[in-house]
């Protein structure tokens, strides 16, 4: 996907859209030095902090509890694009992009089922079932992303940064869950 933003620049690019992206809770005040070191590993810990730290249950969170937050990002991130593609399909005159733009859509309403799983295995301790899940999950932005770009049609700015998002906290919770 050579097309897409690298991580650590749409971090500089678009951090001011943050608080869009996982909302405002400043009040949040986490054990930092655990969400520090779990995140610290990712490509993006920056992204990783700020997911973790949106999350009114991140000061009670061990790393089980952290990496299940992650997992939860991911889930309302993959909503975000099901939803956005569902809209855009909606748009959509050309039936071949309509068609690609609702297998989309149906991937993401797929891996937000899988990442729930993902959850309930990671509380159980099969981390090898929890990463296997949240690559499954990931597959299905990865195949959307590449449908596009086979396509040579570029979505817009906003669902490729939101693509990019969710790799990147895939990326963080595989390093996460991966240190257990």
């Amino acid at each position: 996907m050579a097309s897409f933003i690298h991580p650590a620049l749409f971090l500089v690019l678009f951090s001011p859209l943050s608080p869009i992206l996982f909302g405002t809770h400043s009040h949040v005040q986490a054990d930092d030095n655990l969400i520090k070191l779990q995140c610290r590993n990712s490509e993006t810990p920056a992204l990783c902090i700020q997911c973790i730290k949106s999350d009114p249950a991140a000061p009670q969170a061990d790393k089980v509890g952290i990496a299940a937050i992650v997992i939860n990002c991911l889930r309302s991130h993959s909503r975000i694009l099901a939803s956005n593609m569902t809209k855009m399909a909606s748009r959509e005159d050309d039936e071949r992009l309509r068609s690609a733009y609702q297998s989309c859509s149906k991937g993401f309403l797929k891996a937000v089922k899988h990442l729930l799983k993902v959850v309930s295995v990671l509380k159980m301790g099969d981390y090898d079932k929890a990463n296997a899940g949240v690559m499954s999950a990931l597959e299905y932005e990865l195949s959307c992303g590449a449908a596009f770009e086979e396509s040579k049609r570029k979505l817009p700015g906003l669902v490729v940064y939101e693509m990019r998002v969710y790799e990147a906290l895939s990326e963080a919770a595989f390093r996460i869950i991966d240190r257990f």
